[in-house]
């Protein structure tokens, strides 16, 4: 007998056990069905998932369960990204291994997600920190060296003299250590180096071809590259000194008659030989070195400089001389290490030249502007125009300006050359991917005094970590093991040493999906006929935070194994899709201690809404809502919510709440009314499943039964869609009104109905469940049962809309931006002016194509086109 309320902790363990006896979600590598690839960014084993984990593992097994429906061979599966400090500060702490962690952790996290009723094949399941895993990309390393895309060199670091290691830019915070808070110095240090510089071309121009990637993602990858046309111009130094001429790269050599200095990098060949004898520059150079290396650390810091009395002449004007300043904000590796000046133009420039008393001169002009007028005050202009006060060039578009200024000075020659050449930049470095630390993946390298550099023999591989070692004091664990790094040079069989640098843990997570593919090989990171089957992965979910590095590493990663014959592709991700955090209130005690929700009760509504402690009844500030964090207290552990509502409940609520790109803000009020649709679902399902039972199929349906099927498939045509743009909330709403019309078409039968209507009936009520299956699948299961459903709802094929029931009720329409084609609108055919104008907007092509441009006006031509103006 079916119970009156739906009990999830019944339910829910029953069908988990029954996916899992049944391998309902297992992947065959020889499956001849279509394949379709989804993946979740695989998380850090820290302890506990979190809310934000729930939300994009649901939305990807949205994805991979609707997939599976339509047909496709789905690959679903989940590792764990497992080196990295955290674990060497636990195992510091705690006086333990970082291995012991690690593993607890996995072990705590696998049966948090598996509760959740993940789609996921287990039995691919990898950790980085494993040696089966690890061996393979020793392997790569070697072949990458072989292939010349690794280098060794000495480069300027950012390192953290109390966890005494490197940390990447983004790792430096206002200066100081990111963990530790210590303020970091800049070293010169022996670093490991993969030449991602070597794709930079082919990593930009690929970007047009991602079209499924978010734009904005695309422009950050861009802007992270940094591709720039201009020039290198020498500028002669005046008076006796040993720099002859200082060469800087401009990407505006059109506004070189609006230069008041030179600015070169704090590392300039030029800065160390004059820090020789001034102590006052050294003392200088030594404080810049204790900020970040990062354009983010130098854009944000104080512009600062020092002037070093050398003076350089104009290219155009040799009575015409600029001071030569060291500036903090120059970066050494980017161009040649120097700039020109141009305060009028750049802002950066006007900020410096404002603080050092060295004016500026407009050089360019909007067109609109009459050039007697037009001034420059606080804000740069650093639009397009007409040159001004610049002689010869005076009247010129900056593009034209350009253009004629290196003409006429490539034809100059210097002692070294033509004064000015044509050069394209890059601001992307090569990736530095040595870290002093123990938890990481060993460099396979041996040091030899005789043979120099030497690769580990392959049969050696993997060198793994050992595991005896210790972390009372600072520093590298590896650096103090004499046993393992004291080897035997493989060449000349004299005493070696082994590299104590480990990788970059960015290293383990570009190459992991390829690994997902074949876990299982042995002899090579992939089987390569395996890997371009899979490959590349169809849908990539994960935080915007990972935009850049860990998106750019790995396609670069994907471009290095396909030279080194491991995969046949280059892009690793064909769709991508970032979704937004999850949010929550903040509190705040009397005494400005953060609390957390489950310390606080609520009285009343709306604005009369407060917050009192549960400890002591004392009044509690409901701050602003904000991202989820340890430090501010405002998380939600999953367990306690699926312990009290359900992993349905937690799924449905991640992706009803909100669109899934932009932020979900938790409310326990939201988190009940999932869980009352919850109730509200079993029990429409049991009233349908009582109405159709035994019902016959039949061939034609009257006007009654056709209502039902028409709400059922019209529900079934829009959610597809839906889905297919992973618009989950909109899907939601759909299942919602779905349900709405059923329960009122419902309340108009007449008992005993006839027999179309309990068809239509029993057809809407498998819709309706293969509908919310995907999203809450345990209820999906227990109520596919009830409807008595041959098998598992997870292994039924999706319906079928019938959009000849439809057909009269919506209409496609063609959409046009600015008068170009830009997509098609399903939509309602009764649709009114603003549903029309929400829905358009929603399109990621009409978004595109609007460039992030508010449209003037939508104009809607009825039943026939609909035009944005922007």
């Amino acid at each position: 007998m079916r119970p009156d309320r739906y009990n999830p902790h019944e339910s829910e363990p029953k069908w988990q056990k029954e996916w899992s006896d049944r391998n309902t979600f297992l992947t065959r590598n020889d499956d001849a069905r279509p394949k379709y690839y989804v993946l979740e960014m695989f998380p850090y084993p820290s302890g506990r998932i979190h809310m934000g984990h729930v939300r994009n593992y649901a939305m990807g097994d949205v994805v991979a369960r609707v997939m599976r429906a339509r047909g496709y061979n789905v690959l679903h599966p989940m590792g764990w990204d497992a080196f990295g400090m955290p674990a060497e500060n636990a195992a510091r702490l705690n006086r333990s291994h970082p291995g012991e962690w690690t593993y607890a952790n996995i072990a705590t996290m696998r049966k948090q997600l598996q509760s959740m009723g993940l789609s996921i094949d287990w039995s691919r399941e990898i950790a980085t920190c494993d040696p089966s895993y690890y061996r393979h990309q020793q392997a790569m390393f070697l072949d990458m060296l072989d292939k010349g895309l690794i280098y060794r060199k000495n480069a300027k670091v950012n390192w953290d003299p109390v966890d005494q290691t490197v940390l990447a830019n983004e790792q430096v915070i206002d200066g100081r250590g990111w963990r530790s808070g210590a303020l970091v110095e800049q070293r010169e240090l022996t670093q490991w180096f993969f030449k991602i510089t070597d794709f930079a071309e082919d990593l930009l121009t690929s970007l047009d071809g991602l079209d499924r990637w978010p734009e904005k993602v695309r422009l950050m990858q861009k802007n992270w590259i940094g591709r720039s046309e201009g020039a290198l111009v020498k500028f002669d130094v005046a008076g006796e000194h040993a720099f002859k001429t200082i060469e800087v790269f401009t990407t505006r050599p059109d506004t070189l008659f609006g230069a008041r200095f030179i600015a070169v990098s704090p590392d300039h060949p030029l800065a160390a030989e004059l820090a020789r004898d001034n102590a006052e520059l050294q003392a200088f150079i030594e404080e810049c070195r204790r900020v970040g290396t990062s354009n983010a650390a130098l854009e944000t810091a104080e512009k600062k400089g020092f002037d070093t009395g050398v003076r350089v002449r104009h290219p155009f004007d040799a009575e015409w001389t600029l001071p030569v300043y060291v500036a903090n904000f120059v970066l050494m590796e980017y161009g040649t290490g120097a700039i020109f000046g141009c305060p009028a133009h750049d802002q950066r420039d006007l900020d410096f030249s404002r603080k050092y008393g060295l004016g500026w001169t407009v050089v360019v002009c909007p067109e609109d502007v009459d050039p007697g007028t037009f001034s420059v005050e606080d804000t740069a202009y650093d639009g397009d125009g007409r040159l001004i006060n610049s002689r010869f060039l005076d009247g010129m578009t900056p593009a034209q300006a350009f253009q004629e200024v290196v003409r006429r000075l490539e034809g100059e020659q210097t002692d070294g050359g033509p004064r000015a050449r044509r050069q394209i930049n890059y601001k992307l470095r090569d990736w530095g991917i040595s870290r002093q630390r123990y938890w990481g993946c060993p460099i396979p390298i041996i040091h030899c005094e005789s043979c120099g550099i030497v690769p580990a023999p392959r049969e050696t591989l993997p060198i793994e970590l050992p595991p005896d070692v210790t972390f009372d004091q600072p520093g590298n664990p590896l650096d103090r093991h004499e046993t393992w790094r004291n080897t035997t040079c493989p060449k000349c069989g004299k005493p070696a040493l082994r590299e104590t640098d480990t990788m970059d843990t960015f290293v383990d997570s570009s190459w992991y999906f390829a690994r997902f593919t074949d876990p299982w090989t042995v002899t090579a990171p992939t089987d390569t006929a395996v890997v371009d089957r899979w490959l590349p992965v169809d849908q990539y979910i994960g935080g915007i935070e990972h935009a850049i590095l860990h998106l750019l590493y790995a396609r670069f990663f994907t471009r290095a194994m396909r030279a080194t014959g491991h995969v046949g592709l280059s892009e690793p991700f064909a769709g991508l899709f970032t979704q937004g955090m999850v949010v929550h209130e903040t509190y705040k005690s009397a005494d400005g201690t953060w609390m957390s929700p489950s310390e606080i009760r609520f009285e009343a509504d709306g604005s009369a809404r407060r917050a009192f402690a549960l400890s002591d009844g004392r009044p509690v500030d409901i701050g602003s809502i904000e991202k989820m964090s340890k430090s501010k207290r405002n998380t939600v552990d999953p367990d306690d919510i699926i312990a009290t509502y359900g992993a349905d409940t937690a799924r449905w609520f991640m992706l009803s709440d909100s669109p899934p790109d932009r932020d979900v803000i938790w409310t326990e009020d939201g988190v009940q009314a999932a869980g009352k649709f919850v109730q509200r679902l079993w029990r429409l399902v049991g009233e349908i499943a009582d109405l159709s039972a035994g019902a016959p199929d039949v061939a034609q349906f009257g006007e009654q039964a056709n209502r039902v099927r028409k709400a059922a498939h019209a529900a079934l045509a829009k959610a597809e869609d839906d889905l297919a743009r992973l618009r989950f909330n909109r899907c939601v709403a759909q299942i919602y009104d779905l349900a709405n019309q059923l329960n009122a078409l419902l309340s108009g039968i007449d008992v005993p109905a006839e027999d179309d209507v309990r068809a239509a009936f029993r057809e809407a009520g498998k819709i309706l469940v293969q509908l919310f299956a995907p999203m809450m699948p345990h209820l999906g299961e227990a109520c596919w049962a009830e409807l008595g459903g041959e098998k598992l709802v997870a292994e039924t094929p999706w319906p079928v809309a019938d959009r000849s029931l439809i057909v009269e009720d919506m209409v496609t329409l063609p959409v046009q931006v600015n008068g170009k084609k830009r997509a098609e609108l399903t939509i309602a055919r009764d649709a009114g002016q603003k549903d029309i104008e929400a829905a358009v907007m929603a399109l990621e092509a009409v978004q595109r194509a609007c460039e992030d441009r508010t449209p003037k006006k939508v104009i809607v031509v009825p039943q026939r086109i609909i035009n944005v103006v922007v």
